[in-house]
């Protein structure tokens, strides 16, 4: 996306600080911020969770919450001073010359209400358009943005809809009214490789035609690096480096900026550290480039998981006036073994039968899932096993979800959270010795010594995350299954993750099955890997072999789509 059309200035922010009243005072969750953007530029604001780029959003468009406030400063919408509108000429403003894209369209979407009355609201409150004309521009833009049959699907629901077309939506109703500036908030975070490639791509021709102002706010610096203009790097509320975007990777000058860059996880990085020693930067254990002690398969060595010809199919409800048809198949003759000290990663776009596959081994699928082939874990037969071998094979295979909030009860302390796995699945144990357990786990993972006694809101999401795997190892497993582990972490708290994750696995020898879309990832930690489309494996081999000399055509057209540094 390069600047384009007239320099004109769009945006500027001259001092802007933002406060928020708390429990324990008045903290200022922006600083004295300062930016402009010129008509047809691609400004990227980046920075990591809680550093104040959201709160920027926000104040720029004047919804802070109600503990919050603009205390400083200026920001000019061309000649138009908006830290002094009033609230009447903002809602003009807002949706119709600064639009926004959220990071997750499910929950910025009403589930309630039709895509089209979703983008009708928005022409009507910021356009000319009525009647048929408002109808015809509705579906024009769904139409501009890559939906398919868009009049027919102006009437579906959300719900009916795939994330990356979500998120296609939001862009139509974002620039229904044409506005002059775009803030887009994370708006590729959540999608796979090639839904992340057309969505950017989307916004580079828009924005070529109409002559966009985009503010970028993301964490995802190689996104940064393909799309940007200018890049500003945030930290504490801060602005701690503003430069152009070559100059930002060819030479980046802030410490920190070099510090995020040297966490980002590549096949060139394998072996070394990659999270900080420095504390105020990224808490870590030894420097970024390090070498490291790393886990591998013996040779010859069996299998501890075996999975031949594996099938998930999913069958229709039936009702009242209906017996149902035929099943939907959704993981189709997948196999493939893991070894101890392995790392397997199973790879593939959203909606392929990743997570799927992982359910049906741990035996999490529901009545109405049909379940075929055959799994075997340290020789027994997983897919069979019932009650108490069931529960004896469940301490040898455990997952880490992606999102550790909703995987951890809100209700619990984190010793219970620890304490009812290890109850449940090694009954020999006593109460002491369970604590015992849980107090060095704890350690293991990097936790403070009184995180037994807090709950999960309590943390941060890397923190969160260490809980989850610390559950996952209190039962001593051979085979890990992580779905998306690191996905939703900022690019530090991922490499302190990645980097735990290969510390544990040299020490305890255990075999993971790694779920993900993410490249960078499995380049870093993978020794294999299985490429998955549409519910089979197309490809699977070594990961040098996969990555450099790649022989499917989906795997080609996923590795074209990954963002590069």
């Amino acid at each position: 996306m390069s600047a384009t059309g007239s320099s004109a200035t769009v945006l500027t922010v001259e001092g802007l600080s933002v406060q928020i009243a708390g429990d324990t005072g008045i903290a200022e969750a922006v600083k004295s911020l300062q930016l402009t953007i010129k008509h047809g530029q691609t400004f990227a604001l980046v920075g990591e969770s809680g550093c104040g780029k959201s709160m920027t959003a926000l104040a720029l468009l004047r919804l802070l919450p109600d503990a919050g406030s603009i205390s400083a400063g200026r920001i000019r919408l061309g000649d138009t001073e908006l830290a002094t509108l009033s609230e009447r000429a903002m809602r003009d403003v807002r949706g119709g010359s600064i639009g926004i894209i959220f990071q997750e369209p499910a929950t910025s979407l009403n589930p309630v209400m039709t895509i089209g009355q979703q983008l009708y609201e928005t022409l009507r409150a910021h356009t000319g358009y009525r009647g048929k004309a408002l109808a015809e521009r509705a579906a024009w833009w769904l139409r501009r943005v890559g939906i398919p049959e868009a009049d027919r699907r102006l009437n579906d629901y959300p719900f009916q809809f795939s994330g990356g077309q979500k998120q296609r939506i939001m862009i139509a109703i974002a620039l229904a009214a044409e506005p002059r500036l775009l803030i887009a908030d994370e708006p590729t975070t959540a999608l796979d490789v090639t839904v992340q490639a057309q969505i950017l791509d989307l916004l580079a021709d828009i924005q070529k035609e109409m002559g966009l102002a985009i503010l970028l706010i993301t964490h995802d610096l190689a996104v940064v690096k393909n799309v940007a203009d200018y890049v500003a790097l945030m930290r504490a509320g801060e602005i701690v480096e503003t430069v152009d975007a070559a100059s930002f990777f060819a030479a980046p000058r802030h410490p920190y900026a070099r510090q995020l860059l040297a966490a980002i996880p590549t096949f060139a990085k394998r072996g070394q550290v990659l999270s900080a020693q420095d504390p105020s930067l990224a808490a870590g254990t030894l420097s970024p480039g390090l070498p490291r002690r790393h886990a591998s398969a013996t040779p010859g060595a069996e299998p501890v998981l075996v999975v031949e010809h594996l099938s998930v199919s999913y069958k229709p409800r039936g009702g009242f006036w209906r017996t149902g048809g035929k099943p939907l198949r959704i993981v189709d003759d997948v196999s493939f073994d893991l070894r101890a000290g392995e790392t397997l990663a199973l790879l593939g776009e959203s909606g392929c039968g990743k997570t799927t596959t992982a359910k049906a081994l741990l035996r999490l699928l529901d009545k109405q899932v049909q379940v075929g082939g055959k799994a075997s874990l340290q020789g027994q037969d997983l897919l069979q096993a019932r009650g108490r071998q069931l529960r004896r094979l469940r301490q040898s295979i455990q997952i880490v979800f992606q999102d550790p909030y909703a995987s951890l009860d809100p209700r619990m302390l984190v010793g219970d959270i620890l304490d009812e796995g290890i109850a449940a699945l090694r009954p020999d144990r006593s109460r002491a010795e369970r604590a015992a357990q849980i107090g060095r786990l704890l350690e293991r993972v990097g936790l403070p010594d009184n995180t037994a006694d807090r709950y999960p809101h309590e943390f941060s999401g890397g923190q969160r995350q260490r809980v989850a795997i610390a559950r996952a190892l209190a039962v001593e497993p051979a085979v890990l299954i992580c779905d998306e582990p690191t996905s939703a972490l900022d690019v530090s708290v991922q490499a302190q993750i990645l980097d735990l994750l290969q510390d544990l696995q040299a020490e305890f020898g255990m075999a993971y099955l790694f779920i993900t879309h993410n490249f960078g990832v499995v380049e870093y930690l993978s020794d294999r890997i299985a490429i998955m489309h549409e519910g089979r494996i197309v490809e699977a081999g070594a990961t040098e072999a996969v990555l450099h000399r790649p022989q499917h055509e989906q795997t080609q057209r996923l590795l074209a789509a990954v963002p590069r540094l």
